[in-house]
């Protein structure tokens, strides 16, 4: 089992920063991919970032390409989500989510990819 805990969420200007980071704890963390995902009030859980075992390969929606950026400490056992530049589009409650298999891109974008999610943050972003 795999339990995840995201924090860093918060209200933001648009064109500022935020940092989101996601604690693992159960097994061994370096063996998980792991993604973000967002879900914005009356809209589908959508795919924000995702990143391998090893931290070497790292997916991204277009909508963030470019001001996301999807990193993984396995000594920390946490994963972390840089957002720059952030629109008011960003607006969503955001997930972390792993699961126990690495992934092409077309697996790590699906929702139903992933066996464990964590509680998600809220990020607002004000015009």
């Amino acid at each position: 089992q795999v339990q995840l805990v995201e924090s860093g969420g918060g209200l933001v200007q648009a064109g500022a920063s935020l940092r989101l980071s996601c604690a693992a704890s159960g097994r061994t963390f370096s063996s998980y991919p792991m993604g973000w995902f967002r879900q914005a009030p009356g809209k589908e859980r959508e795919f924000v970032a995702a990143i391998s075992r090893s931290g070497g390969t790292t997916y991204y929606a277009d909508s963030v390409k470019g001001r996301f950026t999807i990193s993984k400490n396995n000594i920390k056992n946490t994963v972390y989500l840089q957002m720059n530049s952030l629109k008011p589009e960003d607006t969503a409650v955001y997930y972390c989510a792993a699961d126990r298999y690495d992934m092409t891109r077309a697996q790590a974008t699906g929702v139903m990819s992933y066996d464990y999610w964590g509680q998600g943050t809220q990020v607002t972003v004000s015009s």
